[in-house]
């Protein structure tokens, strides 16, 4: 199995203001073949450049622009133009599947953080022996940059990139490892059904708390950036106010991976089998289609988008998809079995008696079943049903 790890990068000024080039060189490189590819479908007949193509660019514009392309690891530009060719291959891909197609766009400094090395030992090379207290790693036209390892790294180091985080730097390696023993049976199963009042409720009816990082800093957040606002672009005073906005997002993004890490983990830990709801949340996070008023050309009806903006807000902010891609991989490791079912109907079903309506379900905590008078917490209600037709469909697969 393949693991990452990610650690804080502690350069000298002058490896930064080195790192700083390669990021400011690489970028113009892939924006220098985007231009490319866009001219040559616009004024050459359609011609369509691939990645093959402008690979083998890449030998004679080192050697026209030793300065700034001839410095850096040819293996880390191809990774550069790797990243473009799956831009395009994603934006075909959306053409063909009907969706909003996103042709690929120019970067800028600010939105260009990552440099990719494709193999340990062409460019790079990660040093973290037992008998030297300090871990580096080696980049070419940077030199050795220490690291802060505080972890060991298990197996072998397979990818290295290098990433900038405002004014931090990392170091992200993935490693080539054999999988893990499972963790004991403990013959227990559960469903889960999430939400925004409480983050999750499980079918034992326990639930967890929602910690709404982004609310609770969202006070500073909105003062910090009306400072941001008002500074003049360009001005020194801007690139601090900037800073200061981004360090307040990282914070609140680490919280929220913080806590889905530990309550992924409990669930692995303490069931063999976990079940939870196949949730479409980037259509759940849709804004409603807004209403003509026929009386009125030109005007519009309420549609709800305001309430709707807050419930936006709150999903994005308890982060569902990045917690239920950390339990699938914790699972996965822990040779533990999760399952994704249907999140129709799953809070407005009677666990009892099977009646399903929507005035089963009267306020957002209560059910209250209008055939048997069986009453419980909806969300509890709704993590029983999400476990039954986990077994279901758990007895239903082909062994």
């Amino acid at each position: 199995m393949i693991r990452a790890y990610k650690f804080l990068v502690r350069p000298t000024v002058g490896q930064a203001a080195a790192l700083g080039e390669m990021l400011r060189d690489h970028c113009s490189l892939y924006n220098g073949a985007l231009q490319e590819r866009r001219d040559a479908y616009r004024h050459t007949s359609k011609t369509t450049i691939r990645y093959g193509q402008q690979s083998t660019q890449l030998k004679d514009i080192r050697a026209f622009d030793p300065e700034r392309q001839g410095r850096w690891s040819f293996s880390s530009q191809q990774a550069t133009l790797r990243r473009l060719d799956k831009a395009f291959q994603a934006f075909f891909r959306r053409i063909k599947a009907g969706d909003k197609p996103g042709y690929p766009r120019f970067r800028s400094g600010k939105r260009f953080d990552t440099v990719d090395f494709p193999k340990d030992g062409d460019g790079c090379r990660w040093d973290s022996t037992l008998h030297d207290p300090v871990t580096r790693v080696r980049l070419q036209g940077v030199g050795h940059v220490k690291v802060h390892q505080h972890r060991p790294v298990v197996g072998k180091v397979k990818t290295i990139s290098v990433k900038r985080e405002g004014r931090r730097w990392y170091v992200i390696l993935t490693a080539e490892q054999t999988a893990p023993g499972p963790l004991p049976a403990t013959g227990s199963a559960v469903g889960i059904d999430m939400g925004i009042a409480n983050f999750l409720a499980d079918s034992n009816g326990e639930f967890v708390a929602n910690p709404r990082h982004g609310q609770k800093a969202a006070a500073k957040l909105e003062e910090a950036q009306q400072t941001l606002s008002r500074c003049k672009r360009g001005s020194k005073r801007r690139r601090k106010a900037g800073a200061t906005v981004a360090t307040l997002h990282r914070k609140v993004r680490r919280q929220r991976l913080d806590h889905a890490h530990k309550t992924a983990l409990d669930l692995v830990r303490e069931h063999d089998v976990i079940a939870h709801e196949d949730l479409k949340i980037r259509n759940m996070r849709r804004a409603p289609a807004p209403k003509p008023d026929p009386d009125q050309p030109g005007s519009f009806l309420p549609n709800g988008a305001s309430a709707k903006a807050g419930l936006n807000r709150g999903i994005t902010d308890a982060g569902w998809g990045v917690f239920l891609a950390i339990l699938a991989a914790k699972a996965e490791g822990a040779g533990r079995e999760v399952i994704a079912v249907d999140p129709r109907n799953t809070s407005r079903t009677c666990p009892e008696c099977g009646h399903v309506s929507a005035e089963n379900r009267p306020t957002q905590e209560t059910f209250h079943c209008v055939s048997c008078d069986y009453q419980a917490h909806a969300d509890t209600v709704g993590a029983l049903n999400v476990l039954r037709a986990g077994l279901v469909r758990r007895e239903a697969a082909p062994a």
